[in-house]
């Protein structure tokens, strides 16, 4: 297909059989924070502290960090603990937390770079090589080519990069410092809107398994293709993946100078339909020094509107990461 990146073979061929996701999901009524939070021991912050000491003492430029120049065992099951509730519990876990108050922000973020690469390799955000991502409100207005993470609008619901050639894996977030208001992450399970889907709309979920047009944010290279084609639900290895945007799809037609078809429109609807009812949705917002991670193929996410106070130095900002287990390091993979 000209002038798009045809990810169609990704399709689940056989739409009179769907897979189901029955069972599989959750609802907010089944959990508790403890179904997340990892939290740090005695033994995980005393190799922090030594990491850091370390960090000060032999000086390298943070993307040469790896996990295995220090000594961090105790760290490292708390990260492993960490991937499996991401890739077999709920989908998405926190890390509680590090150290921010004692130490400076450029050696927490050689941290959290660091010991990320023990959920996945970390691997490029922007076209232009970004590795390390900053979540923070910078004044610009959100539109084309302008990601909803640079700036303090709602972020409905979504999967991150959902029109790349290799979606990422996990997301990695650490808080340098919570919005004064507002911000707010809710998580919810892409088994249970699928179920939801599966018993409300059938119809529609079908045209889900079908490629579509997604809007690349203009993160590719000059002349490149402006939208991606790809569907929305796929399955890989018996889990379901999901490229979950119906906002960059809307702008992908756009982009892409055409019209949705009607039962694409209907399908999108219906989505946003589902995703709209709050027992699906936790609530996890997250503090200064946590660290949290998720399944980017299997959890949707979204962002609350926010307010900023007025000291710029305390505004919000996280620093984000993307991991990939298969692929190369950067932005296409």
């Amino acid at each position: 297909m000209e002038g798009v990146v045809d990810l169609s073979f990704e399709a689940f061929n056989d739409l009179d059989n769907l897979p189901s996701a029955a069972g599989r999901g959750w609802l907010a009524a089944d959990l508790s924070e403890d179904d997340w939070t990892v939290p740090l021991g005695p033994g995980a912050c005393e190799e922090l502290h030594t990491m850091l000491a370390a960090i000060k003492t032999q000086p390298l430029p943070t993307l040469l960090r790896r996990p295995d120049q220090f000594e961090i065992p105790e760290l490292t099951m708390a990260y492993m603990a960490a991937r499996t509730i991401c890739d077999h519990g709920i989908g998405f876990a926190v890390i509680d937390r590090l150290p921010m108050d004692d130490y400076d922000i450029a050696d927490m973020v050689d941290v959290y770079w660091t010991l990320g690469q023990l959920m996945a390799p970390n691997v490029a955000q922007k076209w232009d090589g970004t590795m390390i991502y900053d979540v923070t409100d910078t004044g610009r207005k959100y539109g084309y080519g302008v990601r909803g993470s640079t700036t303090s609008v709602e972020l409905v619901f979504h999967t991150d990069n959902a029109f790349a050639v290799r979606v990422p894996d996990y997301v990695g977030l650490l808080c340098r410092y919570p919005a004064k208001s507002g911000g707010l992450s809710r998580f919810c399970s892409l088994y249970t809107v699928h179920e939801r889907m599966e018993a409300r709309y059938p119809t529609e979920l079908r045209r889900l398994y079908q490629p579509m047009h997604f809007d690349r944010q203009a993160e590719h290279a000059d002349g490149a293709a402006k939208t991606s084609f790809a569907p929305f639900f796929s399955w890989s290895g018996g889990k379901l993946r999901c490229r979950a945007n119906s906002s960059l799809v809307r702008k992908g037609y756009q982009v892409h100078g055409s019209e949705m078809d009607a039962a694409l429109v209907d399908a999108l609807r219906a989505v946003d339909d589902v995703t709209s009812s709050a027992d699906l949705w936790i609530e996890a917002p997250l503090e200064r020094g946590q660290v949290q991670y998720l399944n980017n193929h299997e959890l949707g996410h979204y962002r609350s509107e926010f307010e900023d106070g007025d000291d710029p130095a305390t505004k919000r900002h996280l620093y984000r990461l993307w991991h990939r287990s298969e692929g190369g390091v950067n932005y296409d993979g």
